[in-house]
């Protein structure tokens, strides 16, 4: 009889690992918590896969020899408590699709950025004419395109949930972009815990492989600070230093590694803001080791388009631009994207707080906002950083939120949506926010 593995969480990830497991020969059991999407019941069922939905079986699920967790499930589940106890294996989807992977991994990771990153690199080697797959935390799971593994690349998107669930997954390149606080409420409201998650994806680096990051983070250096990696270590920075091997300088990308130096114009780089230059330097380094020609880069990089909800231009309407940065569920997300902001601001912002810290962000909201409508079910602690200092204006739902945006900002505004907070409060996910405020938006041009 096969080996029993079960898949808990029936979502991207869950099916994808579900997929796979049965291709690889194992007795699959699918237990989602949950109610599961008529579109992945319909796989589950065409591939003859047992599944459950509403309850976690756990008389079944306690004989697996592994379990697979979708990133979304907490360690603190009493099921996953009493999986551990028991010496049964729980990895993530990234973890059990890798050991069938004939492919070399570049995994991306950070607070924030990480999303850009991972297209802009994907995008790039592809047009360099690599046989380039993309996964993680987007796109198809990993593991439903390891089944057939025609890729000789894998460009993956890395949450610090997925990270949580690797052991013996190897990157061949690594990128660490930023840590600041997020997701404290999955990490005990411990910081070092989710330093800890992040920099897992430096576990199984060796002298073959390759990490890069920004080396203006302190909590990244700090960390590097005490930390031995094996690999061939490559800062990137925004400061002219002798250590980094890319460094923004004035008007150019000066790339210092391999056998020449290059120097590339930032203001033809297909996304704008300083930390996309750092994203694009990231990029460009993870070129730049596959061994492509630097000459090449910020033509092959022309044509990229960011992803949906980050910075995402919606609509020109009267004069004020509304943009679209729903994917902004922290403050540092918050912190770039009005950095980028050359136009006065009027911020919609609010959701369910994570623990954020606003001072962050205090400095760049004086200068570039000229109020902060906030769309909560409740609003108190935006209220409690901003009382005072700026405009601000209650709301708890998504067209009052518009409307009352709509009110103060003039020719030359820019309405941004970054909220800073998750979405779940008034919304299913940050997609389905950031889709009805791209809806509300067209509908006012109708």
């Amino acid at each position: 009889m096969s080996k029993l593995i079960s898949i808990l969480g029936a979502g991207e990830s869950g099916v994808g690992a579900a997929l796979l497991a049965k291709a690889k020969g194992y007795n699959v059991f699918v237990s989602d918590k949950g109610e599961i999407s008529e579109k992945y019941k319909k796989i589950l069922l065409d591939n003859s896969i047992d599944f459950e939905e509403g309850l976690h079986s756990e008389e079944v699920i306690l004989t697996s020899v592994e379990v697979v967790k979708s990133p979304g499930i907490p360690d603190k589940l009493p099921l996953v408590q009493q999986l551990l106890k028991k010496n049964i294996r729980v990895i993530s989807e990234i973890e059990f699709a890798s050991k069938f992977s004939r492919a070399k991994f570049i995994g991306i990771t950070g607070s924030n950025g990480k999303t850009t990153t991972t297209l802009l690199t994907y995008h790039l080697l592809k047009k360099l004419g690599l046989n380039v797959g993309l996964a993680g935390n987007i796109g198809d799971s990993l593991a439903k395109q390891v089944i057939v593994d025609t890729y000789d690349y894998y460009v993956l998107e890395l949450s610090s949930f997925q990270l949580d669930g690797v052991f013996d997954f190897h990157p061949h390149i690594a990128i660490l972009l930023n840590i600041t606080p997020d997701h404290l409420d999955r990490y005990e409201y411990n910081f070092q815990n989710y330093v800890n998650a992040k920099f897992r994806i430096t576990k199984q680096l060796t002298a073959n492989d390759y990490f890069i990051y920004w080396n203006g983070d302190p909590i990244v250096s700090a960390e590097l600070a005490n930390r031995k990696l094996r690999c061939t270590i490559l800062p990137v920075s925004l400061e002219a230093n002798n250590d980094s091997v890319a460094v923004a300088n004035g008007n150019n990308i000066e790339l210092k590694y391999g056998i020449k130096n290059s120097k590339l114009d930032i203001h033809q780089l297909p996304i704008k803001g300083t930390h996309n230059i750092i994203n694009s330097m990231c990029a460009m380094m993870v070129a730049k080791i596959l061994g492509f020609d630097d000459n090449l880069y910020l033509q092959a990089m022309q044509d990229f388009r960011n992803a949906e909800h980050r910075l995402e231009f919606v609509a020109k309407i009267k004069g004020v631009t509304y943009i679209n940065d729903s994917k902004a569920t922290n403050v540092d997300s918050v912190f770039y994207a009005l950095d980028s902001m050359k136009a006065p601001v009027v911020l919609i912002a609010g959701g369910v707080d994570k623990g954020n810290d606003y001072t962050q962000i205090e400095k760049l909201v004086a200068e570039k906002v000229k109020a902060i409508v906030c769309m909560g079910v409740d609003n108190a602690k935006l209220f409690a950083a901003f009382e005072g200092k700026i405009k601000l204006i209650d709301t708890h739902s998504l067209a009052d939120a518009i409307s009352a945006a709509n009110t103060i900002a003039v020719d030359g505004d820019v309405v941004l949506l970054s909220p800073a907070c998750a979405s779940f409060d008034l919304f299913k996910n940050y997609e389905d926010r950031g889709r009805q405020f791209k809806d509300a938006i067209n509908n006012l041009n109708l």
